[in-house]
């Protein structure tokens, strides 16, 4: 049962600051049950976490290091995904690696709340895989321009100097989707190749403010 007086300490993972301020605002009616402890990279988080929340927002997905790195941090007590990507093996490999949850982007506030109490409480916790990307109550770069979560994540990976190669294989699509996402959200930011995409994408948010699971490697959240 959740405990008023002693709600779940999480910290939130993305290096992305308005990614983490829109999933942050998601606990705003939650507060007596969810303290939300790590937004501010200037701010050193020197106690105890009971659950890091790894946004997948342009990070490497579940099958790649940075989970590992939050398992092993030893503030860390649970370590939650938070992605729409629900490919069998990165739900694998996130448990592989030592993570407690496996939760949907689509899940309403309420539900979110309550798979991390029951994370938080020791149980192995997989959400069920989404319908589709709509996030209304989350944020990321370019929403304003009318990208989708998932073509904003593309062309923050492009605005990283990733190839469509390398894009795929971090969000776990095929070469033909990530083009076909490309396309779209080109015709939304009104560039026209690579080159214009990039220089859009600094002028509007794209690149990464800060690149947190560093800290997290070196045992030092910030």
């Amino acid at each position: 049962m959740p405990d008023p007086a002693n709600p779940i300490r999480l910290a939130l993972v993305d290096d992305y600051d308005i990614v983490l301020a829109g999933l942050a605002r998601m606990f705003d009616q939650y507060e007596d049950r969810v303290d939300v402890i790590e937004l501010d990279a200037r701010v050193p988080v020197v106690s105890d976490i009971d659950i890091a929340l790894y946004d997948s927002f342009a990070q490497s997905e579940a099958d790649l290091g940075d989970i590992g790195t939050l398992v092993r941090n030893p503030l860390v007590t649970r370590v939650a995904v938070y992605t729409w990507n629900f490919d069998r093996r990165l739900v694998d490999a996130a448990f592989a690696k030592g993570a407690d949850g496996y939760l949907s982007k689509t899940l309403p506030a309420a539900e979110l709340v309550e798979a991390l109490e029951r994370i938080h409480f020791g149980d192995r916790v997989v959400s069920p895989a989404p319908d589709d990307d709509v996030t209304p109550a989350l944020d990321w770069p370019g929403r304003a321009e009318h990208l989708t979560e998932r073509e904003s994540e593309i062309i923050a990976l492009i605005t990283q100097g990733k190839s469509n190669a390398e894009i795929a294989a971090i969000v776990y699509l095929s070469i033909n989707s990530i083009k076909s996402h490309i396309r779209s959200a080109y015709r939304k930011m009104g560039v026209t190749n690579r080159v214009e995409a990039v220089l859009w994408g600094v002028e509007h948010g794209f690149r990464p403010d800060y690149h947190r699971i560093a800290d997290w490697e070196q045992g030092e959240p910030l």
